[in-house]
């Protein structure tokens, strides 16, 4: 089992920023790929970034460029620094957690952009 703990949402005006934590703890591999997910009211969860244990990343079109995801392995932390935010990147965000074809999820932190 792997707990997520994520931290760092907010309320921000546009343009604004805001870095979102998530640190993982229990049966933690090596090898694994972190992610972060977000779901707007009345959508889907949808993929926002994701970073291998080796580094290797991939973003969503609509975040290119205004968002880094980044990890620390010796702390098992994995962060999105978001920049340049819009309201329409106003949701709950999910941390996510893959190993070994499992996948564990955060419980959730709020991001909220005003006009």
């Amino acid at each position: 089992q792997v707990q997520l703990v994520e931290s760092g949402g907010g309320l921000v005006q546009a343009g604004g920023s805001l870095r979102l934590s998530c640190a993982a703890s229990g049966s933690i591999f090596r090898t694994n790929t972190k992610g972060w997910y977000r779901q707007a009211p009345g959508k889907q969860r949808e993929l926002v970034a994701t970073i291998t244990s080796g580094g290797s990343t991939n973003y969503a079109d609509s975040v290119k460029g205004r968002f880094a995801i980044s990890r620390d392995n010796a702390k098992n932390t994995v962060y999105l620094q978001m920049n340049s935010l819009k309201p329409e990147d106003t949701g709950v965000y999910y941390c996510s957690w893959d190993q070994y074809g499992l996948r564990y999820w955060g419980q959730g932190t709020q991001v909220t952009v005003s006009p």
